[in-house]
């Protein structure tokens, strides 16, 4: 049975696990993805809103998301929210919808989104390699345990470190298989 400090730092580094997937999702990778638009803020009435808050976000086609805004009049503010970010797609707005054609990748954009997925992947291990430092910090200076049970929870929280560290790896070769595929 792992120890309590184990399962907290294992939940931990779950959640880094979790947000490095999601940051994954956002990347370009040829095929029409609704959680390109996940982070894509619009200016709506004054306020920062995420687009999918104010329109319906739908993939009629492998290569193309249709944005149908609830209220026509946001069309334009979610048109140039997609040109700010750094999609590069241009939107095609029509009257009452947007259609964002998803380009084929060049192998040059391959290459730059696999280097931005390993910057996720080495900023999300940073994150577990933090949170395996403060559990053994805290561990270490803590006059509850034994040494022997200082040793075995260091232990565990170093054999899940590994096993996230691991899982790291493998979600980022499949987004890597993923990108480069044609």
């Amino acid at each position: 049975m792992m120890d309590e400090l184990a399962l907290e730092a294992l939940d931990k580094m779950e959640k880094t696990i979790q947000v490095f997937k999601a940051n994954l999702n956002t990347l370009r990778t040829g095929r029409a993805n609704a959680a390109l638009l996940d982070r894509i803020e619009v200016d709506y009435y004054g306020d920062k809103i995420l687009i999918g808050q104010i329109a319906s976000i739908s993939i009629p086609e492998p290569r193309q998301l249709l944005i149908k805004p609830y209220d026509r009049g946001d069309l334009r503010s979610i048109a140039s929210a997609i040109n700010a970010s750094d999609l590069s797609i241009n939107p095609i707005v029509d009257a009452e919808q947007i259609r964002l054609i998803i380009p084929a990748l060049t192998e040059e954009t391959r290459k730059d989104l696999v280097k931005r997925a390993k910057v996720y992947a080495e900023e999300s291990k940073v994150a577990i390699r933090n949170i395996r430092r403060e559990y053994v910090d805290f561990i270490k200076s803590s006059e509850d345990y034994s040494d022997d049970l200082k040793k075995r929870i260091e232990n565990e929280v170093q054999k899940v470190t590994d096993e996230s560290n691991k899982k790291i790896e493998e979600v980022l070769i499949g987004k890597e298989k993923e990108i480069m595929s044609i």
